[in-house]
């Protein structure tokens, strides 16, 4: 219950500072808002995961996963999708190949998961269970890779989801809303504070 609990935080936190970065740095997009959906469709299913255990409430439970591991699996295609359309520097296209990577193995790992569920061996049932607990630790890696984009969040990031994307064109193009001179003040990095 306590992994499933920081699981849905780190989901619902990760999922809107990416959508916010992506806004500020480069622009909003189908892809983006279907990702910030995506993952907070995931975080409902973790919730339901994670307050229903199998030994009490089995089916809605297994609802829950129902619902989590698809769209988790929706929102990690998406965000590889979203890296390689946003990609300018070599470091972003190996950052889309890493992301790519770990989501053909997800894909595998969730696929393989599914086949031996059904199966009636326990055998195969503890199998499907490691396969479970691998592919969310793959997808859990995959939130990590975020944290190199995430070193140049800052409070203008936050500001983009107050403001509702306004904000990113300006803080683009150097300007402070109100005045039309340069930004004389770089954004301070949420990771410093």
């Amino acid at each position: 219950m306590i992994i499933f609990s920081f699981s849905l935080s780190s989901v619902m936190v990760i999922g809107l500072l990416r959508y916010a970065h992506v806004i500020e740095k480069h622009q909003n997009c189908v892809l983006n808002t279907a990702g910030l959906s995506t993952c907070w469709i995931c975080a409902a299913g973790l919730i339901m995961v994670g307050n229903f255990q199998v030994d009490n409430a089995k089916v809605l439970h297994y609802v829950g996963a129902g619902v989590a591991f698809p769209t988790s699996m929706l929102f990690v295609c998406l965000q590889s999708a979203l890296t390689y359309r946003l990609a300018k520097t070599q470091m972003d296209y190996s950052m889309g190949h890493l992301r790519c990577s770990l989501t053909l193995l997800a894909f595998v790992a969730l696929v393989l998961s599914g086949v031996f569920f059904v199966q009636e061996s326990f055998m195969l049932q503890h199998a499907s269970a490691i396969f479970e607990w691998l592919f969310s630790i793959i997808i859990m890696l995959f939130y990590g890779t975020f944290a190199f984009e995430f070193g140049g969040v800052s409070s203008d990031t936050l500001l983009v989801l107050v403001k509702g994307g306004a904000q990113g064109a300006s803080a683009r193009e150097g300007k402070v809303e109100g005045g039309s001179g340069p930004n004389l003040h770089p954004p301070e990095s949420i990771s410093m504070l």
